[in-house]
């Protein structure tokens, strides 16, 4: 048996209970921090119902009947939050000499979207994201023979402008590359107009192969029950935590008590 051992366990000093101003102090804490969590996983509830509204609103504009394009006296009124992905058609002559191309990456691999001016019966200009085509049809002259030439009449889904450009990759107008679908700067770029603030994603052409069409992702990030979950669980363990120290100390008030009694 290992004597030095038990003296040096027998000679270890046994913490004493806390004082009441400690306690109070640590109460205090875990309450704090339990309603800082249970906030936050509330409002990450809030969110999730925000965001499953907002999916069947758009999943109702998606699949509606196509509406007329939003006109001149309607733009200033035009919001992402209720009119991005509304279905619309609209009719008029292609710009075709005045196309820009954007890069993009889709199911269809990387390449760039077509984006054509189209002159409307008001001499008003609506931007038009004919589809998607591949490094090796950039050229315009590798998809003229398919143009639609006459008066043309586009349905698919408005979507707002995206001003500036992507992740680290800013428009270059001045040497026509371009990373977002900015509607302004491909306008004046191209000197058109009177443009709508918003382009259309035109729905696809069965009877055309280049630039595909339809290839619209719809898609929002909905993470918000794993976060609330999370929060949740973060303020039951603040609880679990509390509840540990409150037994912890009831037990050492007890052994002083027994001590103090012997």
């Amino acid at each position: 048996m290992d004597h030095h051992a038990m003296g040096a366990d027998a000679d270890t000093p046994r913490r004493g209970p806390r004082s009441k101003g400690v306690l109070a102090v640590l109460a205090i804490i875990a309450a704090l921090v339990f309603s800082g969590f249970a906030a936050l996983g509330t409002w990450q509830v809030k969110r999730l119902f925000w965001k499953l509204d907002l999916i069947e609103r758009v999943d109702q504009r998606v699949n509606a009947p196509a509406a007329p394009a939003p006109g001149p006296m309607q733009w200033p009124q035009l919001q992402t939050s209720t009119d991005e992905y509304r279905h619309v058609q609209a009719s008029g002559t292609f710009l075709h000499e005045r196309e820009t191309l954007v890069q993009a990456v889709t199911v269809l691999g990387s390449g760039f979207w077509v984006l054509t001016p189209l002159k409307l019966a008001d001499g008003t200009v609506l931007l038009v994201n004919r589809g998607f085509v591949p490094p090796e049809k950039q050229a315009r002259a590798s998809r003229q023979a398919t143009e639609p030439r006459a008066n043309t009449t586009v349905t698919g889904l408005l979507r707002m402008s995206e001003p500036g450009g992507a992740f680290l990759r800013n428009n270059d107008p001045a040497n026509q590359r371009w990373y977002s679908r900015d509607v302004q700067a491909i306008a004046a770029a191209h000197h058109l107009g009177p443009v709508a603030p918003y382009f259309v994603d035109a729905k696809a052409n069965p009877s055309q192969e280049w630039p595909a069409g339809g290839l619209t992702v719809i898609a929002f990030k909905n993470h918000h029950l794993v976060y609330a979950i999370t929060w949740y669980a973060l303020a039951l363990m603040t609880l679990g935590a509390a509840w540990y120290v409150r037994r912890d100390e009831q037990r050492l008030r007890q052994r002083q008590t027994d001590q103090n009694a012997g």
